[in-house]
């Protein structure tokens, strides 16, 4: 297998294939698709995996071309099959299951947290678990309090996972081909608004980029900068960060030089990026579509403050979704979705704040 990492939006190099725009959950698909090929050891269990190929298309025609042992259709009971997974990890499989949307992680908690994370440790070493949970997140589309949260924090918080969340599809496949090959288990969040699954609202454009045909890694544990600037960070997970790409071009029209950078490991979490980061412009805007209290916006706050508070010129600010669940109705939504408005207006309160 490939180790080769290569630079964000690069084109293949000399006698490497060619280069092609894909959303998401394209770019993610041939990523378990080049694994479970070169890879005898990797299949993909979950809801309606095999025939359907998966509600964000990861699986799409799998089922065919893999067969029936590789790619497997589960009942609705993801505790079983999720500690199924986790137990053929043990025995040296490299399964990736997915779990639709993030929000059922309520039922099938006990064999995520205390079995698949903790076994590692708890051995003494002797076992690895190295699966890939794939699991949607994210509200935008009238689907309510039950099936539009993001939870990162409430995974990230927990020993023994990691945890990312890819934005474009560049990563999302070098970042696939990361997990899959990683003797850890790897909790995979795509915000569905940004995977370029139609049912799911409009297309993000800057969610696509170019996507070498072979595979290639992208790294845990680094920040992506997508954009330089001079004047406050805007740092964010998941779709925010699309919202903090609109906000950089509000803020240039009136002057102001946005950082976006791109979070998209939070376990491990690149620490020293965010720092440098802040520490360059002075101000830091966090926008994150989890909860507001307890969450990885806090994390990131907390972390450059722990390093040196002196860099920050003013206030930090975050823009999260309230402590409230989702709603339903779609004005009330989108009042509390971390968008361009909001990230833009905290940007604001940090310029305006001297102190």
């Amino acid at each position: 297998m490939s180790t080769k990492e290569a630079a964000p939006w690069e084109s293949p190099t000399s006698g490497e294939s060619r280069s092609r725009s894909l959303t998401i959950c394209r770019a993610q698909r041939e990523a378990v698709d080049w694994e479970m090929a070169n890879d005898n050891r990797v299949f993909m269990m979950g809801e309606d995996v095999a025939g359907f190929g998966g509600v964000f298309g990861t699986a799409d025609g799998l089922g065919d071309k893999f067969g029936s042992d590789r790619v497997i259709d589960m009942p609705i009971s993801e505790t079983g099959w999720i500690g199924m997974a986790a137990g053929a990890a043990m025995e040296g499989m490299r399964p990736i299951i997915e779990l639709a949307y993030v929000d059922f992680i309520g039922v099938c908690y006990n064999a995520i947290v205390n079995h698949a994370a903790k076994t590692h440790f708890m051995s003494g070493g002797q076992f690895k678990v190295p699966m890939v949970l794939i699991s949607g997140t994210g509200a935008g589309y009238s689907n309510a309090a039950q099936h539009s949260q993001c939870l990162h924090a409430t995974l990230a918080h927990m020993p023994g996972l990691k945890v990312v969340s890819p934005t474009n599809a560049y990563d999302a496949k070098g970042m696939m081909h990361t997990a899959i090959r990683d003797d850890n288990f790897v909790v995979f969040l795509v915000h569905k608004g940004a995977s370029g699954v139609g049912f799911m609202g409009p297309l993000v454009k800057t969610s696509l980029s170019d996507v070498p045909q072979g595979d290639y890694t992208v790294p845990f544990g680094k920040i992506k900068v997508y954009k330089e600037g001079t004047d406050v960070t805007l740092a964010g997970v998941g779709l925010a960060v699309h919202q903090a790409l609109e906000s950089a071009e509000s803020l240039a029209k009136m002057g102001i030089s946005a950082e976006v950078v791109d979070i998209r490991s939070l376990v491990p979490l690149d620490r020293e990026g965010i720092v440098d980061s802040v520490a360059k412009t002075g101000r830091l805007v966090v926008a994150d579509e989890d909860y507001h209290s307890y969450g990885v916006s806090g994390e990131v706050i907390a972390t450059v403050i722990e390093r040196d508070a002196s860099i920050f010129k003013a206030p930090p600010q975050r823009v999260c979704i309230p402590d409230v669940s989702i709603p339903f109705s779609r004005p009330l939504e989108y009042s509390i979705l971390p968008l361009q408005e909001r990230i833009t207006s905290a940007a604001l309160k940090t310029i305006e704040n001297k102190s």
